[in-house]
């Protein structure tokens, strides 16, 4: 018996089919796209990436034959020499430009224009440019296409003027670019996550319109549940709310609405068995509905449909994960790519 597409090892990549076209991936984080890409018969040559643990953790992962440990602003900014000739002859650029001022969750448009750091070692950067500093490295390497993942925020509100600049400067740069709202759910995923994707091919080239459409059935939290999960602290106040939960409770967020009037922890997760994993994010928590814990690694592994082998060295499991895009959902996007435009 086959085993389920969310259900692979590192190891599978060497008898995935190729077809040559090759990709370079911006702000890669764990590789979540690198590994979709090559499911889907792309050859990565390598990434830009700022923070120096994902880099590593990449590199163990990866092994890319062009890392780039640097801001994306000092990556546009080397010299056309100094990069390998490889890079100037791209099939596909890939980039998920950091979107957390775009997040339905928490004052967003007070975040707009100003600068935050993620983490320690990280430079301050202004997050809602770095998606023009991406389109830059497009203008500098002039691939075929450019694929760009973002939150689905970004169609929501004021924000919506953003993605028409955007769309814009696509435009001035020869490409014509579609956007489409994709929910990993019907991708084969574990998991509703809905995202943003911009793709958009070289204007030079006479392909017709996209079509992005996945029909996949479910996969339940019950189909991938596995492990022992991480005991909640009876002590601590996440316990005492988990066993006040009722049925239809769906998060932290629904007790204490219920209980104080206004709702906090709505990053707790409470998962059910029957249903679809929310959105993984790197600062979500996900309780098992049914014992007072968290889910396991090899929960968080099978939502985010990374391979089970997957090396996270010193970093927390669920926020390599949640940093990055689901690979089985980039193996099917990145499949009609090159069988609709590149083939």
């Amino acid at each position: 018996m086959s085993r389920p597409a969310w259900d692979w090892r590192l190891s599978d990549l060497a008898s995935a089919p190729k077809h040559g076209k090759t990709v370079f991936s911006c702000f890669s984080c764990g590789g979540g796209s690198t590994m979709g890409y090559k499911l889907a018969g792309y050859t990565v040559l390598g990434n830009v990436e700022i923070d120096p643990q994902m880099m590593r953790i990449y590199r163990q992962n990866h092994n890319p034959r062009y890392p780039f440990l640097m801001p994306i602003q000092d990556f546009k900014a080397l010299p056309d020499a100094e990069l390998p000739s490889e890079l100037f002859d791209l099939d596909l650029l890939d980039g998920s430009p950091p979107c957390s001022v775009f997040s339905m969750s928490g004052k967003r448009k007070d975040k707009w224009g100003s600068e935050h750091r993620f983490r320690e070692g990280q430079a301050v950067q202004r997050l809602d440019d770095l998606f023009f500093d991406f389109l830059d490295v497009a203008e500098k390497l002039q691939p075929r296409v450019v694929v760009a993942e973002n939150v689905i925020g970004m169609i929501r509100g004021q924000a919506k003027g953003f993605v028409s600049l955007v769309l814009s400067r696509f435009r001035e740069l020869g490409y014509k670019p579609q956007l489409f709202h994709l929910n990993s759910a019907t991708m084969g995923v574990p998991q509703k996550r809905e995202r943003l994707f911009f793709v958009a091919a070289r204007e030079d080239q006479e392909f017709a319109p996209l079509r992005l459409d996945f029909n996949e059935p479910p996969v339940l939290y019950r189909d991938v549940r596995s492990g022992e999960g991480k005991p909640l602290n009876p002590s601590k106040k996440t316990y005492n709310r988990w066993k006040r939960k009722r049925p239809s409770d769906l998060s932290m967020g629904d007790i204490t609405e219920r209980e104080k009037g206004k709702a906090s922890d709505y990053n707790t997760i409470i998962l059910k068995n029957q249903k679809v994993s929310n959105t993984l994010a790197s600062s979500s928590w996900f309780l098992r509905s049914d014992e007072p814990c968290r889910i396991s690694d090899m929960d968080s592994i099978r939502i985010q449909t990374f391979p089970s082998d997957y090396n996270f060295m010193d970093a927390d499991v669920s926020y390599v994960c949640g940093m990055s895009v689901p690979p089985l959902m980039m193996h099917r996007i990145a499949e009609q790519i090159n069988l609709q435009w590149l083939s």
